[in-house]
């Protein structure tokens, strides 16, 4: 059998963790825990569980994922990421089980589909399924992107393939949890556009289907080649119309109604308006010091100490 070790970041997650863990349980032979100081009983359920759990000061996700890729005493063949509020069904388990031991040497990772679960409703339309990512690779074979948003897991050394049955993402949390996180989520989205627009952040190699998915790569093009380059207004409105009528989002019921609107149209809004408030503090700015300190002020976020 291949040995597969499974790595989950968290903070306060003790509504997803056990369901997280008992999911990863037919087929991981290993489970590290990267928490970050929760204060509820996260640590606690995660142990009991049989996981190894290590604590760590948080920056951003792909800098938290990959030091538990450097740090965790890993020995599996190969390495899973998950999400603590997302499972793994039991199809998936069984395929993971069955395939990957069978899996040709020049295979480096595979990607799976996630589904997303919102407000108990699996939203199967607008372009949300399958949302194809890379979950697992081989040890020594895969890193995270170094990005504040919308971070890939990046394979080297062979090709991937594509597993059939989904996992699904589904936050147990309310709407006030779920429009928090995507306030945060569009300050960390504003840093990458400007970090990159100013010359702020080192610049990653794109991200191809060669060691991504090619719908992550499709999707990173458009969005930086083409989206981004357009009035924020027009973009959000453009956007939340092709997949609410183009791609049939509303054929997801109320539900989808309000996921769609939230996600497709108001947080793209949100992370193109703070673009543009931050860009304005910016633009007087001479010196690359002076824009970081800047952003980083107005964003809360490290910069000043940020290496990339």
């Amino acid at each position: 059998m291949a040995s597969l070790a499974v790595l989950i970041l968290t903070y306060n997650e003790e509504r997803h963790i056990a369901r997280a863990l008992q999911s990863v349980a037919p087929f991981a032979s290993e489970v590290f825990v990267i928490d970050c100081f929760s204060t509820d009983g996260t640590v606690e359920i995660a142990r009991s569980l049989g996981a190894t759990v290590l604590g760590n000061p948080w920056i951003n996700y792909s800098r938290q994922f990959q030091w538990g890729l450097d740090n965790a005493p890993i020995s599996a063949d190969w390495i899973m990421r998950l999400d603590a509020d997302e499972v793994i069904e039991p199809e998936l388990a069984v395929e993971i089980a069955d395939k990957l031991p069978t899996l040709a040497a020049d295979v480096a990772g595979v990607n799976l589909k996630r589904k997303h679960i919102f407000l108990g409703r699996w939203i199967r339309h607008g372009g949300r399924y399958p949302l194809i990512l890379t979950r697992i690779w081989r040890r020594g074979q895969g890193h995270v992107e170094d990005r504040w948003m919308d971070e890939h897991i990046v394979v080297k050394g062979g090709r991937i393939v594509l597993f059939d049955a989904p996992f699904s993402d589904h936050n147990l949390n309310d709407l006030s949890f779920f429009t928090g996180k995507h306030n945060s989520y569009a300050t960390l989205e504003a840093t990458d556009v400007l970090g990159r627009r100013h010359g702020l952040i080192f610049k990653q190699p794109a991200l191809s289907r060669a060691v991504s998915s090619r719908q992550a790569s499709i999707k990173r093009r458009i969005k930086e080649q083409i989206y981004n380059r357009l009035p924020f207004q027009v973009a959000a409105l453009g956007y939340f119309l092709f997949r609410y009528v183009g791609q049939l989002g509303f054929l997801d019921g109320r539900e989808g109604l309000i996921y769609h609107v939230l996600q497709g149209y108001w947080y793209r809004f949100l992370v193109g308006a703070k673009v543009m408030e931050f860009d304005r503090s910016l633009r007087s700015l001479k010196t690359l010091e002076e824009k970081r300190a800047a952003l980083a002020r107005l964003t809360g976020l490290p910069l000043l100490s940020d290496s990339r």
